[in-house]
C-alpha cells in the first residue's frame, strides 16, 4: 500500500471543508427560504422579522402602487443588483446568526447611495429643480427629506 502524500491529504480536507460549507449553504438557503429573495415580491423582505415594520408601513404608502422593495434598495442594473442582493444577504443573515445587528435595523452608507440613485431615477423630472439647491455637504439628498415616503413612520 502506498503512503497517502500531503497532496492527497489536502484534497481530501478540501473536499470534507467544501462538502461542509455546501452541505450547510444548502440548507441554510432552504430553511430561509432563500429562493424567495431572488423575485421581486416584497413579501420575501418580510422573512425576517426586523424587516416586518418596514414592510407593513410600506403597505401603507403611497410607493406601494408604484415601487416594491428592489425598486428603492437595488440598482436597476442585472448585475448590480444581483450583486447587491447577494452582499446584502450575505451580511444580513451572518449578523442575524451571530447576533450582531442594530434593532431597527439601520440603512448603510452604501445602500442610502443606492437608494438614493433610485430616487432621482424615478423622479428625474423634477431633480433639476433640487439640483440647483446646494447645502454644506454638497447636494441635497431626496433621503435627508423624504426618509417616510418608500416606509410610513
Amino acid at each position: 500500500m502506498k503512503p497517502v502524500t500531503t497532496n492527497q491529504v489536502a484534497a481530501i480536507v478540501l473536499g470534507v471543508v467544501f462538502g461542509l460549507a455546501l452541505g450547510v449553504g444548502g440548507y441554510t438557503f432552504l430553511y430561509a427560504r432563500g429562493w424567495s429573495y431572488l423575485m421581486n415580491d416584497p413579501v420575501a423582505c418580510a422573512n425576517c422579522h426586523v424587516m416586518t415594520e418596514h414592510y407593513d408601513a410600506w403597505l401603507k404608502s403611497s410607493h406601494r402602487v408604484a415601487a416594491t422593495c428592489n425598486d428603492c434598495h437595488t440598482p436597476h442594473n442585472f448585475l448590480a443588483k444581483y450583486y447587491v442582493k447577494a452582499e446584502n444577504g450575505f451580511w444580513h443573515s451572518f449578523a442575524f446568526t451571530m447576533g450582531g445587528f442594530h434593532e431597527p435595523i439601520q440603512i448603510t452608507d452604501r445602500n442610502r447611495r443606492v437608494s438614493e440613485r433610485a430616487c432621482r431615477n424615478c423622479h428625474q423630472e423634477i431633480v433639476h429643480a433640487i439640483e440647483a439647491v446646494e447645502t454644506d455637504g454638497g447636494r441635497l439628498s431626496c433621503i435627508r427629506c423624504h426618509r417616510s415616503v418608500g416606509h410610513l413612520e
